[in-house]
């Protein structure tokens, strides 16, 4: 191939790269977008843009990037880029924290603060920043407000009140054990740096899977064998949808990678124009029901044969994941939906 030839096809590559990636920067944030509404809720979404740069940023890193590349690539100096990384990952005000645990640890629980206290304490940072965070604190219930405009004033949650949350969110334990499963076995400080809730929330999470014996910890690290979130289960779906989300990514990435025996890992996307009319209409919107009873099925008995013989080396990870969503004419086509089980 001429060297012109090879340009060519770098430069189409790049391109195609480049709408890929377009693409799938659209559909999660629509995924984010229902999220961010289920339920009648409004998530509060101020720290968002940080945090995908900062986790962007890491995850380039990881892949032998140097940070001048990296900066390169989101079209900064390096010295722009280093000053960005540092302020979306700690206080100004307070090196080594976040600022959201740096704010939240400065609000007592015992009296209120106002927010003229609040600025001039973080007044190395900058103000729109601790605002949007004090916002997202308050709308996650940690922190309360009273008053408005200059008159604003704050406090922390006491426990008391915490555990009233927590009792009304249960579906935290769901998304720790997930996290475990994925990625343990996994310290405590671990955890906590990884899922965006309060210490004492993680805290809670643990000793209640603990008690329960869905997890185990040794040497301070937690792991698990097995997690199960079974369907239409009124809490815990937000662990479905992160075990499922998780799922496809690690498959597309190692696809990327070119890990594994093609055989074995990957995935495929299957679309029938269907009418109700159909004959095999009643067979292709039953699938995923049949799919999960195999599933299921087959699960069973590997988990029968892995209690019989504990001893064997550790085994592979082997997931499978699937999803049917009907799009009809009367459905938004930039709705992003599963639907499924999800064992681990």
């Amino acid at each position: 191939m001429s060297p012109a030839n090879e340009v060519s096809v770098r430069q189409t590559g790049l391109v195609n790269s480049l709408v890929l990636i377009d693409q799938v920067v659209r559909q999660t944030m629509v995924l984010i977008a229902q999220l961010a509404t289920s339920g009648g809720t409004r998530a509060p979404l101020a720290h968002i843009a940080d945090r995908v740069f900062l986790e962007l940023a890491k995850e380039l890193e990881a892949q032998g990037l140097s940070r001048k590349v990296s900066a390169d690539m989101f079209g900064v100096a390096l010295r722009s880029y280093r000053r960005r990384i540092q302020r979306s990952s700690e206080s100004v005000t307070q090196r080594g924290r976040s600022l959201w645990a740096a704010l939240l640890d400065f609000v007592p629980s015992d009296r209120l603060v106002t927010r003229g206290e609040v600025l001039a304490k973080f007044h190395l940072d900058e103000e729109l920043q601790v605002r949007a965070i004090l916002s997202d604190l308050c709308e996650s219930g940690l922190v309360l407000q009273l008053g408005r405009g200059v008159g604003t004033a704050y406090r922390a949650a006491t426990t008391e009140e915490l555990a009233v949350l927590d009792a009304s969110t249960d579906g935290l334990a769901q998304l720790v054990w997930v996290v475990i499963y994925r990625e343990g076995p996994i310290t405590s400080g671990e955890l906590k740096r990884r899922l965006s809730s309060e210490a004492p929330r993680i805290e809670a999470a643990l000793e209640h899977l603990l008690g329960t014996e869905r997890i185990s910890v040794t040497d301070g690290a937690y792991s698990t064998r097995e997690v199960v979130v079974t369907q239409r289960e009124s809490s815990g779906w937000e662990a479905a949808m992160l075990d499922h989300f998780q799922a496809m990514v690690k498959t597309l990435c190692g696809r990327l990678r070119g890990h594994g025996d093609p055989q074995e890992n990957g995935g495929s996307t299957y679309s029938f124009d269907m009418s109700r009319e159909n004959p095999m209409a009643r067979e292709v919107y039953q699938t995923l029901t049949r799919l999960r009873s195999e599933l299921s099925e087959l699960r069973s008995k590997v988990e029968a044969y892995n209690s019989e013989n504990p001893d064997e080396a550790t085994p592979d990870l082997v997931t499978v994941y699937f999803g049917q969503f009907v799009q009809t004419a009367d459905t938004e086509g930039s709705v992003l939906e599963t639907d499924g089980d999800n064992h681990g």
